[in-house]
């Protein structure tokens, strides 16, 4: 069984009683890492000896008082959410904890559903000061811990390190994880590192939500009881179970239903859900990760997209650069599918033109990786021997049966439409003709990384062509 939080809830209290009934709420919410201190002259050392998530506290206790205890623990653990458990229901003891730097205050008899509560929220704070220390660290030393988490992603990209080192400083909580990108950014990829860096022993679980109505969804989350309706003839363990202690990844969260994003928070917010057919809650202590192409923003103005779910799953959010954002990973990738298309197909690895990368990165790549990987397996297929065949890669870019001229360069954030395709904008005064054309040909090679052949296609002309406007160009300058 996985415990959570990772590091213990300490609860202090003279009475037995109200320990064991607190451990047992807390127990029957998901949070099973407690430990009960009845004598308050040893706190001090238990906190020497171990760290803590979260301290719940009384206030009235022989021995050394909560009221002595409060400012001690919070001036030399600083980091770790206190919350007060008290008879004593006045304000003025209550302002007091508060000014003493208490998280929350609680008036006893307690209500189990503001004691589970009140104690999430502050693991969630003690997670994200974790979270902000580590990130700092990481981002300062430019340093990965475990490397291996990121083995599966392709990348020698600054931005994508940034990525990975922003996940393991997030990867060891519980809290939920929004990755967004492009389609074929490689989100999901992106998913198994999270769950790779939380170093979590239970099993990675992948559901496409797409497409599912409420009653599927449930059905295939939740699972359900024998019975529950027509052909459930037995009873049916819910994916989320199956995560347990490990992560759930629901992917094309943006096309989950109204009535299902209500239904996913409260498994977020309560770490409960209800089999289909079943009216006793159980408790699920897997990860959830989510991931989209869509603008979430976008779908709360129009009210297609629950607000507090947003912000529920925002918690840590994860945006993965387009591979047009990212020119510089195109050779690894390049290589990478190469290896690996040849493996898979049978065939001796083809040898690369050195312009075959120049090429590739002057195209926008709408399909993102997952396209490139489509080229290189097309392009091994048809494959025969000694160097990999270029024209097979212009042709798919300029979208023709042959190569004849390369669409949509590096730097279009979307693919040119009839309306605006070739449109320039020009100042109120109108460049020369020989300028302009200049400029063309000065844009077309440095997209180009100054390869002639590749920015002759860029512009539409021949090698050729190209070759003798740049001589005449030099001419005339001399």
């Amino acid at each position: 069984m996985t415990l959570f939080p990772s590091n213990p809830i300490l609860l202090i209290d003279d009475e037995e009683e109200f320990l064991l009934s607190a451990q047992l709420t807390l127990r029957s919410s998901g949070i099973n890492n407690v430990e009960l201190c009845s004598e308050s002259t040893r706190v001090k050392s238990l906190l020497e000896r171990r760290e803590y998530a979260v301290i719940l506290m009384d206030m009235v206790m022989p021995g050394v008082s909560g009221k002595e205890l409060l400012p001690q623990i919070v001036g030399e653990y600083p980091y770790i959410p206190l919350i007060v458990t008290t008879a004593l229901n006045d304000v003025e003891t209550a302002v007091n904890a508060m000014k003493d730097g208490a998280f929350d205050y609680m008036v006893k008899p307690v209500d189990k559903s503001r004691l589970v509560s009140a104690t999430r929220r502050a693991i969630e704070i003690r997670e994200v000061r974790r979270e902000n220390t580590l990130l700092k660290k990481y981002l300062l030393s430019d340093h990965l811990e475990n490397p291996e988490a990121f083995a599966e992603i392709i990348s020698g990209n600054s931005s994508m390190r940034s990525i990975f080192q922003y996940i393991e400083a997030v990867g060891r909580t519980s809290l939920p994880v929004l990755i967004t990108g492009e389609t074929g950014v490689g989100k999901e990829l992106v998913a198994r590192s999270v769950h790779f860096a939380s170093q979590r022993k239970g099993n990675f679980i992948t559901v496409n939500v797409a497409g599912l109505d409420d009653n599927l969804f449930s059905d295939t989350l939740f699972g359900h009881r024998r019975g529950a309706y027509t052909g459930a003839d037995e009873d049916r363990r819910g994916l989320i179970e199956q995560a347990g202690g490990g992560t759930l990844f629901l992917d094309e969260i943006g096309d989950l239903s109204m009535e299902s994003q209500v239904k996913l928070l409260r498994l977020l917010q309560e770490g409960k859900y209800y089999p289909l057919g079943s009216d006793v809650p159980k408790s699920s202590d897997a990860r959830v990760v989510v991931a989209t192409n869509v603008d979430l923003e976008e779908m709360q103005a129009a009210k297609k997209f629950r607000r507090d779910l947003y912000y529920r799953l925002k918690t840590h959010h994860v945006h993965i650069p387009s591979l047009r954002e990212r020119p510089d990973d195109i050779p690894l990738l390049v290589d990478h599918f190469l290896e690996q298309a040849s493996r898979e197909l049978g065939k001796k690895p083809p040898t690369p033109p050195r312009e075959l990368a120049v090429l590739l990165k002057t195209y926008h790549f709408p399909g993102n990786i997952r396209e490139l990987e489509g080229m290189i397996y097309d392009a091994v297929s048809q494959h025969r021997s000694g160097t990999l065949s270029m024209e097979t890669f212009k042709a798919k870019i300029a979208n023709l049966p042959s190569a004849g001229g390369i669409s949509h360069p590096a730097g279009h954030p979307e693919p040119a439409t009839p309306e605006d395709d070739g449109h320039v904008t020009f100042s109120e005064k109108l460049p020369a003709m020989k300028d302009l054309e200049q400029r063309l040909i000065d844009e077309a090679l440095r997209r180009a990384d100054g390869n002639q052949t590749i920015a002759a296609d860029l512009i539409g002309m021949t090698r050729k062509a190209l070759n003798n406007r740049l001589i005449r160009s030099r001419k005339s300058s001399d």
